[in-house]
């Protein structure tokens, strides 16, 4: 069975402190679980859709989104500030540290980068935020070419193809952690409401002895400082029902960008 964590191996210190966590908890089940390398740009849906998961990070719009789907394993609760330790996160909206900008609708008229359609942070959450501003025409020049990730999206903007981005926040806290030199170049102007955080699941039925595992993770003296390098507090088990708002927002989101002008220009894989 595969343990995956790409959605927050954002450099390679934090994929490392992954493998040795999803290792550490294994085997504190009685498990030995293989550490899938899964790079982008390959398709996340694909890891999804696999039927011999133990646990995969999951973006929780997807989640939201599947008919007889994966099982819950457990969710993290980030211990960096802002988290009010809960498993909950928000997108930050980024531009360069350089920039003129001070509020989001100073970027209006710009560029925007987006990661992909069926990411909550990276789609659906920024363009909930956009649909509350009030513009004449498009909103932005052009929406450029997908992302993929959060490292995609932080750097889109450091190096200057686009004015403004969404990022995952507790993905930006990683990225902080193992690649200063990249955040330095950003900073944060708006944010989005909070939600649900990603989750990992499991292909049915899920190994209760491994989710007890990773709930009590924070315990084990060994497994302590690789959570702290990753800025975990701990893991919960959130009830399914805590995504299902998701899937009805996503849909509203679409609805409103189906009936205004978000860009001049937009890649065909991220038209609403």
């Amino acid at each position: 069975m595969i343990a995956n964590a790409r959605m927050y191996s954002v450099a390679p210190g934090a994929a490392d402190a992954w493998k040795a966590l999803f290792a550490g908890v294994g085997a504190r089940a009685g498990l030995s679980l293989d550490l899938l390398e899964y790079p982008a740009p390959s398709p996340l849906s694909e890891l999804w859709a696999r039927p011999d998961k133990a646990a995969v990070f999951m973006c929780g719009l997807p989640y939201s989104r599947s008919e007889n789907g994966p099982e819950i394993v457990v969710a993290p609760v980030p211990s960096a500030a802002g988290f009010d330790g809960g498993p909950r996160y928000w997108s930050d909206l980024v531009v360069r540290t350089d920039s003129a900008f001070e509020t989001l609708s100073d970027t209006f008229g710009g560029r925007l980068a987006l990661t992909v359609r069926d990411s909550q942070s990276g789609y659906a959450a920024p363009l909930r935020l956009l649909s509350a501003y009030e513009w004449a025409g498009p909103l932005f020049e052009e929406v450029i070419p997908p992302r993929i990730t959060p490292l995609g999206a932080v750097t889109a903007v450091a190096d200057g193809l686009a004015d403004v981005a969404p990022v995952d926040a507790y993905a930006f806290r990683l990225l902080q952690r193992f690649q200063p030199e990249l955040t330095r170049q950003v900073r944060v102007i708006a944010r989005t409401d909070s939600r649900p955080i990603p989750l990992l699941v499991a292909s049915p039925p899920r190994s209760e002895q491994l989710a007890a595992a990773f709930l009590t993770a924070h315990q084990d003296a060994a497994l302590v400082p690789l959570m702290a390098d990753l800025l975990l507090d701990r893991f919960v088990q959130p009830a399914p029902s805590a995504y299902a708002p998701l899937a009805a927002e996503y849909d509203a989101v679409l609805a409103f960008w189906r009936s205004h002008t978000l860009a001049g220009r937009i890649p065909p894989d991220l038209v609403p």
